[in-house]
């Protein structure tokens, strides 16, 4: 194998030029690790960190992370999108524990200092200090000015009720961050309509970050690993699907038409393929097509680092990803639907919710292989994984016969990862 050293430590090397096969180390190396949040988290992209409808009047507030930063998301008394970081001005506390809630302003518990809902600084205790037998003990300086000593504020964008942000305030526009192919799915799913939330699910997956992203850039594993997905014909190698990038390769959109269920010459074969499987209630499978689908009954959208957008049938959610370590991070689903659903609709997308998060008929089997996984990446840090089903190249298909959005993720990762500082 032609392999030549990269910047990194440890000797971590890649084939020439290539994506196709990645170096266990990529997932198990600290330095890595602490490079990925720096460069993908905080600095030059947009990472999600929630909906406007989770945040619906002025006061509510929302505490979230972008990479491993708790920051919140909060609306102003103005009705204004803010997101300010969870780390006061004064000594570095963490000052929100709650995960949801209404405030004015913003008090840390340790000294009382209080922040505005935009993150301005608006009171010091003491800040003239104490007067004691005629005299002032005590007290800031002088040249002490509120202005200079608020919360970190982070750039936002906010595009059909999802927020974005970003500590870079050089950031690119978010648009362009996106690129008009993965835009276009991006407005189909939130194409103006009021949200409505639903409910959450969260897990915390024993595996790197990365592998989740690989989990919904891989076509490969729906039809084979997932039982229900092959065997009532939601997602599976027989079904009409495309798969498309945007022109860095970073993110990415995998679109799937329902086929119909039951045998074929393309499953009969695969093991999870269980031609008995019949459902005790199958409102589970009572799908209802909707106008804003335009045909794909399936479109899984991954926006790097953050987030996947997810539209399966009538069940649609985000899944946000929040590192937690190399080898460790919290997965986040906010599930919602539309203000204009019916009764029918909201217990329709709830009930196929239960194929998804931690417990999910579906997605419980991808935090499994994700962990062990992991645990072999651990394991042999000098080996390395294989992606090269469908080529070793870059491109978008007609097909899911392919690894060809993993390996356009690490070839963006490479770009990124390997300019020297």
């Amino acid at each position: 194998m032609n392999e030549s050293p990269t910047v990194f430590p440890n000797e971590v090397t890649w084939e020439t030029e290539g994506t196709h096969r990645i170096p266990f180390l990529t997932y198990t190396d600290e330095d890595i690790y602490k490079r990925e949040l720096e460069r993908f988290f905080y600095r030059a992209h947009w990472c999600y960190v929630g909906l406007e409808a989770e945040v619906p009047s002025p006061g509510d507030f929302k505490r979230t992370v972008v990479g491993e930063r708790s920051v919140i998301l909060t609306r102003d008394a103005e009705g204004g999108i803010q997101v300010v970081e969870n780390v006061c001005a004064h000594r570095g506390m963490r000052f929100c524990r709650e995960r949801h809630g209404n405030r004015k302003e913003f008090v840390c518990p340790y000294h009382q200092w209080s922040y505005t809902l935009k993150g301005d600084l608006q009171g010091v205790p003491f800040r003239r200090g104490v007067k004691q037998d005629g005299e002032v003990h005590g007290g800031m300086p002088a040249d002490f000015k509120t202005s200079d000593h608020g919360l970190t504020k982070l750039k936002v964008a906010v595009r059909g009720g999802v927020v974005f942000a970003s500590f870079d305030h050089d950031v690119e526009p978010l648009e362009t961050f996106l690129g008009p192919t993965i835009l276009g799915y991006f407005d189909r799913l939130f194409n103006g309509r009021k949200l409505r939330i639903l409910g959450y699910n969260r897990q915390r997956i024993p595996g790197n970050w990365k592998l989740m992203q690989e989990n919904i850039k891989d076509p490969y594993h729906p039809g084979l690993l997932h039982t229900w997905f092959v065997t009532f014909g939601l997602w599976r190698a027989d079904n009409k699907s495309q798969l498309r990038m945007d022109d860095k390769f970073r993110h990415a959109a995998m679109i799937s038409t329902r086929g119909t269920a039951g045998k074929s010459d393309q499953v009969t074969q695969v093991s999870s393929f269980k031609e008995s499987m019949q459902l005790n209630d199958p409102s589970f499978l009572d799908i209802v097509p909707e106008p804003w689908w335009g045909g794909p009954t399936a479109v899984m959208t991954t926006i790097f680092p953050s987030v996947i957008l997810q539209q399966q049938v009538n069940s649609v959610s985000t899944r946000h990803i929040q590192p937690n370590g190399h080898g460790s991070f919290d997965f986040v689903w906010t599930h919602f639907g539309f203000e204009d659903d019916t009764e029918e609709m909201t217990e329709r997308r709830l009930r196929q919710a239960n194929l998804f998060g931690p417990a999910g008929f579906v997605s419980a089997d991808d935090g499994e292989v994700i962990e062990f996984s992991q645990q072999a990446f651990e394991s042999k840090p000098f080996h390395r994984t294989l992606a090269e089903l469908g080529g070793k190249e870059v491109e978008n298909t007609e097909h899911m016969v392919t690894e060809t959005l993993i390996r356009g993720m690490y070839r963006y990762w490479r770009s990124v990862m390997e300019v020297p500082e």
